[in-house]
C-alpha cells in the first residue's frame, strides 16, 4: 500500500505546473456521487476528484484526445493528457478528435473566417472548388455541441454549397449558460460539407467530416469552441 501512494504522488508531481489553469479535458459524463467535478465541467492539471460507491464519471482530454471511463471508489488527478487514477478501474479509448480547438484562439478563427467568408462572396457561384477552403478544425460527428456563452444569434452556414444556413437564437439558458448541443435539438449537419459558424464577435471556419454521424457521438470530437 505504501508503495502504491508513493507511486501515486511521484506521478502527481510530474504534472506540469505551468499549465494548472490552463482547460485541458471536459467532464462528459457524471453519474452517482463525485466530488470535485461536475457535468460539462472544464478541467485544469491537477485538479482532485473523488468517487464514492457505485460511480463513474467520463473524462475527455482536448488536445491527446483520450476519453476515460473511471468507475468505483477512488481518486483521480488530472493530468495534461491523460488522468492519474487511484483504486478505482479505468476505461480508455481513443475517438477521434481536432486537437486545434483546444488551441485556436479568437483572433486566430476571425481572420481565417472572413477570409473565407469574402471568397465566398465574390465567388457568384453556388459551390465553391472544396480545395480552395482551409477549415481551421474538423468535427468528427454531425451533430456539434458549440460553446457559445450568453444570450446572441448563432450563425452557421455552408461555404462549399449554397442554401444551408441555420440561425439559432440563444437566450442565455443553453446548458450551463453556454454549450448548445445540436444533438439535443435533433439538428445535424452533412458530413464533408465546410462551415462558417458565427456568435457575436467570434468567427471559425470548421469542416464536418465525411464519415461523421449525427447524434450524441462522443463529445470531444464534436466540441466548437465559440468564445
Amino acid at each position: 500500500m505504501k508503495r502504491a501512494i508513493a507511486v501515486f504522488v511521484g506521478l502527481l508531481a510530474l504534472i506540469s505546473t505551468s499549465a494548472a489553469q490552463t482547460p485541458v479535458a471536459i467532464v462528459e459524463v457524471i453519474q452517482g456521487k463525485v466530488t470535485g467535478a461536475e457535468f460539462m465541467d472544464y478541467l485544469t492539471p491537477k485538479t482532485v476528484i473523488k468517487l464514492g460507491n457505485n460511480s463513474s464519471i467520463v473524462i475527455s482530454y482536448l488536445k491527446s484526445c483520450r476519453r476515460e471511463r473511471i468507475e468505483g471508489i477512488g481518486t483521480v488527478i488530472i493530468g495534461t493528457e491523460e488522468s492519474v487514477v487511484h483504486l478505482a478501474s479505468v476505461k480508455e479509448d481513443q475517438p477521434q478528435c481536432d486537437a486545434n480547438h483546444a488551441n485556436t484562439t479568437t483572433r486566430d478563427t476571425n481572420g481565417v473566417a472572413a477570409t473565407a467568408f469574402r471568397g465566398v462572396g465574390s465567388s457568384g457561384n453556388s459551390k465553391m472548388n472544396h480545395n480552395s477552403m482551409t477549415a481551421q478544425l474538423t468535427l468528427y460527428g454531425a451533430s456539434p455541441l458549440v460553446q457559445a456563452t450568453g444570450h446572441g444569434t448563432l450563425v452557421v452556414e455552408r461555404l462549399d454549397e449554397r442554401g444551408e444556413r441555420l440561425r439559432i437564437d440563444l437566450n442565455g439558458k443553453q446548458l450551463k449558460g453556454k454549450f448548445y448541443d445540436f444533438d439535443a435539438h435533433k439538428q445535424a449537419l452533412s458530413p464533408g460539407g465546410i462551415y462558417l459558424a458565427k456568435f457575436k464577435s467570434s468567427q471559425i471556419v470548421f469542416e464536418i467530416d465525411a464519415h461523421a454521424r449525427p447524434g450524441a457521438t462522443p463529445l470531444v470530437g464534436r466540441l466548437l469552441v465559440m468564445d
